[in-house]
């Protein structure tokens, strides 16, 4: 009798390749379970969306990184279609996720004036459309129950239009320039330690307010990727009954401000450092910071994402426990990358599309197994998301979504 395919098998044989993922039995294990999904009328499967900010796909093992850990993100590709090529329609957070919600192009930015309220106007960095409809509505409407989970501060600002279609939400607050609590105790001594003699005001306001929002932790739990990926496992508990739901988890993390707790940081950079963290880039030319402190820069950033992979793989050992891995489609992407020095640029500067920056990470866990362990090697998008989701519930798309439905794929077809 074959083994049954789990997340853990996966984690076992991480280093088996091809061979570990035939040995498990992908189609016989899943194959004959997923029917009891698709009663006549609708598609009873669950829907988990994972979004990760800055993940840069150089950054990842399952993509070649040979360096930084990140175990579950490598077996999770093992368990999915794992695309190659994937890349954001648009950037940054906004845009990418416009698409991402929408279907629709965001690129090129029609009729874009900035009317932002947060003073942050780049090309495209607009709500989403009064005429868009968004995935959560459009599942809503056919009786899937829609949540979310967030540290994403531009997800919960309702200038932004993301929460429509919702039925309940968990806003975890103090992200980035989230004016949480007041900056007004934060010193500049602080401030000079999180940050480097290059930082600009802005970026330096950015660690202020930062540092004022975080200023409660007292364990790693504390932390934003924690938090997020603890509160979505306590959701797939609370919404077991709600079947089929749909949740959204959006992480705001690898996202500066780069500041893992230290035990990540000392894996890739040196452990006796005592110098000023450069936390927050500026996005710009890389002329503001020493080759010392690029260095350390480029470590907060690898602890940073292996820190966010460490929950990642407990919130998956979690849908594994509550046996929701054969019942529910899980989709993980990044929504762009950022520069750590590359091309003399570093954070997201506006005037280049550097493979750091456009390189992103797309995984699709089919509930059936399907094309588990393949690669694709197509262009996918953050538009193709939304398209895909619905067509893989059994859901017509609206006219408006103009993303690929990437379930016709041939990997899939297996």
């Amino acid at each position: 009798m074959r083994e049954r395919l789990t997340r853990r098998n996966f984690l076992k044989v991480a280093g088996a390749g091809t061979a570990g993922v035939a040995a498990l039995g992908v189609s016989a294990a899943l194959g004959s379970r997923y029917e009891e999904y698709l009663p006549k009328g609708g598609s009873k499967v669950n829907v988990i969306l994972v979004v990760l900010d800055s993940l840069r796909r150089d950054h990842v093992g399952a993509y070649g990184n040979g360096w930084i850990k990140t175990p579950n993100l490598d077996a999770l590709a093992k368990q999915s279609l794992a695309f190659d090529l994937p890349y954001p329609e648009s950037i940054p957070t906004i845009p990418a996720r416009r698409a991402i919600h929408t279907g629709v192009r965001t690129w090129p930015f029609k009729d874009w004036h900035p009317v932002s309220d947060d003073g942050f106007k780049p090309y495209g960095w607009a709500p989403v459309p009064e005429d868009q409809v968004v995935l959560a509505e459009v599942l809503s409407a056919e009786g899937v129950n829609t949540n979310i989970v967030t540290d994403t501060l531009h997800m919960y600002r309702t200038f932004y239009d993301f929460q429509r279609g919702f039925d309940t939400f968990d806003y975890i607050r103090g992200q980035e320039r989230d004016q949480y609590r007041p900056m007004t105790s934060v010193s500049d001594a602080r401030v000079d330690a999180v940050t480097v003699s290059g930082n600009i005001g802005d970026m330096r306001e950015k660690a202020r307010q930062y540092l004022a929002n975080t200023s409660h932790r007292k364990t790693e739990e504390d932390w934003f990727a924690p938090q997020v990926f603890t509160s979505a496992g306590e959701y797939l508990e609370h919404i077991k009954e709600a079947q089929p739901f749909f949740l959204l988890v959006d992480c705001f993390d690898p996202h500066e401000p780069w500041d893992p707790p230290r035990k990540y940081v000392d894996l890739y950079g040196d452990p006796d450092y005592s110098g000023r963290e450069p936390t927050v880039p500026n996005y710009s030319d890389a002329s503001w910071i020493t080759e010392e402190e690029l260095e350390r820069m480029r470590a907060l950033y690898a602890g940073e994402v292996t820190m966010t992979d460490a929950w990642l793989g407990r919130f998956l050992d979690r849908i594994e426990e509550l046996g929701r891995t054969e019942n529910t489609l899980l989709v993980l992407l990044s929504d762009h990358g950022a520069c750590l020095g590359e091309h003399d640029a570093t954070g997201k500067p506006y005037w280049a599309l550097y493979p750091e920056l456009t390189d992103t990470v797309l995984m699709m866990r089919h509930p059936r197994g399907k094309g588990a362990g393949k690669r694709s090697d197509y262009y996918a998008s953050t538009h193709d998301v939304a398209p895909t989701i619905l067509s893989m519930l059994g859901i017509e798309k609206p006219e408006q979504m103009d993303g690929a439905d990437l379930s016709h794929l041939r990997e899939w077809r297996a």
